[in-house]
């Protein structure tokens, strides 16, 4: 809070955030935390207070992180070259240990750490803890890349009544116990999907959905699934946005009630998004 503001201004500040503490305390939010704002050590500060601020005030957030950066880091350092498909991690025995020593690991319990620091109770999991996602390979070209079969979301209901944040890494596994890179955005959509959250935020590189893609004032603030069918005909939606927005549309095919695409470069975006009139971000909705 700006320190220049007096006391009566931070008063009206916490006045007009009432309406939304009242309508998000007790309601399921799931974050997919990645990109800059992971990398930047200020905005991964911001982020986990606006999360710790989330839960003091009663909200039920869900944290779900990827670490590409911090897995292609440790595998340069160890001589292996990432190789990508379509953008998606070529990843063999040897990657894969690499990639659960960094999700399920490092990064995972940096993140739980600093939650703790900031005044939250926090829990880490991994996709493999009581078989929270289970999957089984995608392609065979990309090796021990996985896409989901099913979600066991109990582990992660009884943390969240229990009172802690589960922070969840995606790492998931078959039945015949073989682990499997997941993307971050689909487990977050299948995770949010299984809670049928209230709300589910994807924190990106750019402001949301943009009409021109070079000009962050034509960010669209709000679409419907309808229109945003029409927007990837038009070439509107394309790129890497594409991948983001069909995980939207999952999310809310199977119960999320709103999805959000946010700028996670934006100092405080989660708070901005949820306890202000202006938000932050692309609204994605049925309809």
């Amino acid at each position: 809070m700006d320190l220049s503001l007096t006391n009566a201004q931070r008063a009206e500040v916490l006045t007009q955030a009432l309406p939304y503490i009242k309508r998000y305390t007790g309601k399921v939010i799931v974050i997919k935390y990645g990109g800059n704002a992971m990398t930047n050590e200020q905005l991964k500060q911001q982020v986990m207070e606006d999360v710790a601020l989330l839960w003091l005030i009663g909200v039920k957030v869900v944290l779900i992180h990827g670490g590409g950066p911090e897995i292609s880091f440790l595998m340069d350092k160890l001589g292996k070259k990432p190789e990508f498909v379509n953008g998606l991690r070529v990843t063999d025995e040897e990657t894969m240990d690499i990639v659960q020593m960094v999700l399920a690991g490092k990064v995972n319990k940096t993140l739980v750490n600093l939650l703790e620091m900031k005044g939250g109770k926090a829990v880490g999991l991994s996709g493999m803890d009581g078989r929270l996602i289970e999957a089984r390979q995608k392609d065979k070209r990309l090796g021990y890349v996985g896409e989901i079969t099913k979600i066991h979301i109990q582990p992660v209901r009884d943390l969240l009544n229990n009172g802690y944040i589960p922070v969840i890494s995606t790492v998931g596994c078959d039945r015949e116990g073989h682990a499997y890179n997941i993307n971050g955005d689909t487990a977050a959509a299948h995770i949010a999907g299984a809670l049928e959250a209230e709300r589910m935020i994807l924190m990106t590189d750019i402001a949301g959905i943009l009409m021109n893609k070079d000009d962050p004032k034509t960010l669209l603030p709000e679409v419907t699934l309808a229109q945003a069918g029409e927007l990837r005909k038009q070439g509107i939606i394309s790129g890497g946005m594409i991948p983001k927005v069909d995980c939207c549309v999952t999310a809310i095919q199977k119960g999320v009630k709103n999805v959000v695409i946010m700028d996670g470069r934006v100092p405080h975006s989660i708070l901005m998004e949820l306890l202000t009139d202006e938000g932050a971000g692309t609204w994605i909705r049925e309809g």
